[in-house]
């Protein structure tokens, strides 16, 4: 929890808990008077396709997960000062970069999976700031249309807890774990842990 009392933790994600329903978002559903044309260029609008390439993952036995096939993000209009992000075949992901105290709720089959895995992704490799990172995740959540609630709630709490996550890794990365695998295990019961041991399974 870093240098947050572990009660003012606990107290702010108690009270962010019961916006966090992952149903679309208001703005999704079909407005009263609208023709069915109009409703479904809207949803079909470009902002809410940025994100490219489907999402196939695989998985150790603990729920430690990697990429089978790239993904991206792309900014949309008027989020040009944002690099696109790939992230590549291989990367495994444990969404630890959205606090521990929301896995319940964030279930890894939600809405907000692939830009999750985006924000884990940056927070992994630093090339860009954390903040900046947080307002990726933000925006692939839009083009993924959560609800307002959840996204703010979401953003909020990578904002105000992410920042152990960030400096983890760190760590990590400067006594020389990797996260890209360039070979995938075949026994279903390996575990992370066990498999990130061998060098050799990494790019």
């Amino acid at each position: 929890m870093g240098d947050i009392p572990r009660r003012t933790f606990l107290l702010n994600a108690a009270a962010a808990l019961p916006l966090l329903s992952s149903s679309y978002d208001a703005a999704a559903q079909e407005p009263s008077g609208s023709s069915m044309d109009a409703w479904m260029q809207a949803w079909m609008a470009p902002r809410h396709r940025q994100a490219t390439g489907a999402l196939h993952l695989s998985r150790f036995s603990d729920p430690t997960y990697f990429l089978l096939k790239p993904i991206t993000w792309k900014p949309n209009p008027g989020q040009e000062s944002y690099s696109s992000v790939t992230v590549p075949v291989g990367f495994v992901t444990d969404f630890a970069s959205i606090p521990r105290v929301f896995w319940s709720v964030l279930r890894p089959d939600g809405l907000y999976t692939y830009p999750a895995i985006v924000h884990d992704y940056l927070y992994w490799e630093q090339v860009v700031s954390r903040e900046a990172a947080d307002l990726i995740f933000k925006f692939g959540m839009e083009d993924f249309r959560l609800r307002s609630a959840t996204i703010a709630s979401v953003f909020n709490a990578v904002r105000a807890f992410g920042g152990s996550a960030w400096e983890n890794n760190a760590k990590l990365k400067a006594a020389g774990e990797r996260r890209v695998l360039n070979r995938f295990p075949d026994d279903p019961t390996i575990t992370w842990k066990q498999w990130k041991l061998e060098r050799a399974h990494f790019s």
